[in-house]
């Protein structure tokens, strides 16, 4: 099966300008040859610390923001090349639901409004026709025709976050970046979008890009699991292959933080070494990005960029120590 999404060696930096003249004195390293693929209705889950690049990741995917270098195909077409008028038709397949379900909602805008902007900006309905579309959307994601001329302040965040996901599969895309769709949500209302967004990709045959801090929210949400660690990922695997036989140190590092079930059992957490904070991306370490911070990490982990190389059946791993 050919990939719906995939990005080969993917660079983005962030110029750091200083002065008068506003002169670049450095750049930030947001990501450094990252190449992933996401096939047809997958969902892979993108797991790491804050400032790891993943919502840079998720961003250049849908051409939101430019890559430095590097390709990027929908569907076998490099969009990277793309002429704006071609990108605005493409508009259509590709869309994100963003993490603040209220600052990515005018305020000013009624749900008719928001949820119909796409179709009225790309010519799709107008009228009575677009009322009804809208409508059908809202009534999808559990709203109900009454919410159509609400202001955004007068729902709860759940709300709004289906506002959100309505907005986005307004014009039936294919492929959908969810980017911490569920993390300013109660507990309880994190289970219920989480369920809508399973039910409307088996419903719509939707391809996610999950992105999120909760590690349980995205084994539960994903098929694969691609863990970043300053600009590159460091692990690829199944979900069960992740969380069962995490082999990477920073991998095993990120599920020991998670607390147990239990509060009378202790968390067993990995030790780090040195340091605790994240290395700066604007000064990455060279060689290996985690060595400053790996406990088994050797001289030569300093020197030599790992790559990811298969550990077993699609299972990836950029650590040659415990390859």
């Amino acid at each position: 099966m050919s990939p719906l999404i995939e990005c080969r060696g993917l660079v983005k930096h962030f110029p750091i300008k200083r002065g008068f003249l506003s002169r670049t004195v450095g750049l930030v390293h947001a990501l450094d040859d990252v190449t992933l693929s996401i096939d047809k209705s997958e969902t892979v889950g993108l797991v790491g610390e804050s400032g790891c690049g993943k919502t840079t990741l998720g961003r250049c995917l849908l051409r939101l923001i430019e890559p430095t270098r590097g390709e990027v195909y929908y569907d076998g077409t490099n969009i990277i090349n793309l002429k704006r008028r071609e990108l605005r038709e493409l508009r259509k397949s590709m869309q994100a639901v963003f993490q603040d379900p209220f600052g990515s909602l005018n305020p000013r805008h009624t749900v008719l409004d928001i949820v119909g902007e796409p179709l009225k900006v790309h010519g799709v309905a107008k009228g009575r026709e677009l009322r009804e579309q809208v409508a059908e959307l809202v009534e999808k994601v559990g709203l109900t025709h009454d919410h159509l001329y609400r202001l955004p302040h007068e729902f709860s965040g759940g709300q709004r976050q289906r506002i959100g996901v309505a907005r986005a599969l307004a014009l039936h895309p294919n492929f959908v970046v969810l980017d911490e769709p569920t993390s300013a949500l109660d507990v309880s209302v994190q289970v219920q979008i989480l369920n809508l967004l399973r039910d409307l990709q088996a419903e719509m045959q939707l391809t996610y890009l999950f992105i999120s801090h909760d590690l349980s929210v995205v084994k539960y949400m994903s098929n694969r699991i691609a863990v970043m660690y300053l600009g590159k990922i460091v692990e690829l695997g199944s979900a069960d292959g992740i969380f069962n036989n995490p082999t990477h140190p920073y991998t095993k590092a990120l599920l020991s933080s998670i607390p147990p079930p239990d509060p009378n059992v202790k968390l067993q957490s990995v030790l780090l070494k040195g340091e605790t904070d994240v290395p700066s991306p604007v000064n990455p370490p060279s060689g290996c990005r985690f060595h400053t911070r790996c406990p088994i990490a050797k001289p030569i982990c300093s020197k030599r960029e790992s790559e990811l190389l298969e550990v077993s059946k699609g299972h990836f791993v950029a650590c040659p120590e415990v390859v």
